[in-house]
């Protein structure tokens, strides 16, 4: 038997960069054709757009750094992809750019690329175009079945009196009006099913998340299963706070991350004017991560210490 003699770490996995961007690519797969189904060719064209710009940002960004392109790890048609689907079917393709732009070159790149960006990149150019053009960004439209071309302009769900005109079953399957990718609560459950199946989320961060918001809702007398359905809050919940970098490492940080997380969102839809809570509380949280893996160290060695520590 040959020993061989290597530093830490010892524990191998066949996962790496581009195999986790590839799985979570494909885990949007049900979400991207639901998004096509409801919203049609507009939907195909921000998709589509939003990928492209954020692969040509992020290579023009390794070319002006002189470093090697980093593109192939999948990251930046990823960061793409998932700005595409928060937002609205008819975007402009030159805020789509600026999005991208805001997204690659400024909050991943500016931190020192892959691994080192601070904020969830995506969440951060939706909240940047959210300030910088309220009007597109808040500029709904009603999903049509069967590839309808022209969608017709609607209020949310979440909106004032619209709430009691969408039921359960609309928010279910995402013939409601909204972005493009976070409507269909059934593709998004699907995805969430092979990114588990995969291994490549935890359930602490989920769970948290979504039973917060599920208790808070109950607690303010507010329909909890309308809530976690509607504004993206189950998207947000498998694809957004479970992101490697911008989430805590420990697992008791992963679970206040989620509650604090959960409990901003129900409190900005309750009390505030903003259209949308999950960015503005993802993008929030993202900068007390550092602070709550501390926490989460302490926390935890404290309960060892209580459980396993025999004192005289």
């Amino acid at each position: 038997m040959k020993l061989v003699m290597a530093s830490s770490p010892h524990i191998t996995s066949e996962l790496n960069v581009q195999r986790t961007m590839l799985n979570v690519i494909l885990a949007l797969f049900p979400v991207i054709f639901f998004s096509f189904f409801f919203f049609g060719f507009p939907a195909f064209i921000v998709i589509i757009s939003s990928v492209i710009s954020a692969v040509l940002v992020e290579s023009l960004v390794s070319i002006i750094k002189k470093e090697p392109l980093t593109v192939f790890d999948g990251s930046a048609a990823l960061t793409g992809l998932l700005l595409a689907l928060w937002l609205p079917p008819i975007t402009p393709l030159w805020m789509i750019l600026i999005g991208n732009i805001f997204a690659i070159g400024i909050v991943k790149q500016c931190f020192g690329g892959l691994g080192h960006n601070i904020f969830n990149p995506a969440l951060a150019a939706k909240l940047f175009l959210s300030i910088t053009y309220p009007t597109y960004m808040t500029s709904w439209y009603k999903a049509n079945s069967w590839f309808q071309f022209l969608p017709v302009a609607s209020s949310t769900p979440l909106s004032k009196g619209a709430t009691l005109l969408t039921t359960h079953a609309q928010l279910f399957w995402g013939n409601t009006a909204g972005n493009i990718g976070t409507t269909s609560c059934f593709a998004i459950i699907l995805g969430a099913i092979w990114l588990f199946k995969k291994h490549i989320i935890d359930w602490k961060t989920s769970a948290s998340f979504l039973g917060t918001i599920f208790v808070f809702s109950i607690l303010t007398w507010n329909d909890p299963f309308f809530q976690i359905m509607s504004g993206g809050v189950l998207f947000a919940a498998f694809f957004m706070l479970t992101d490697y970098v911008t989430t805590p490492l420990t697992k008791i940080g992963r679970i206040l991350f989620g509650f604090f997380t959960g409990l901003l969102v129900i409190s900005i839809r309750l009390w505030s004017i903003m259209p949308e809570s999950i960015p503005f509380a993802v993008i929030l949280m993202n900068g007390f991560v550092p602070l709550l893996d501390k926490l989460g160290v302490y926390l935890h060695l404290k309960i060892y210490e209580k459980l396993f520590t025999k004192h005289p």
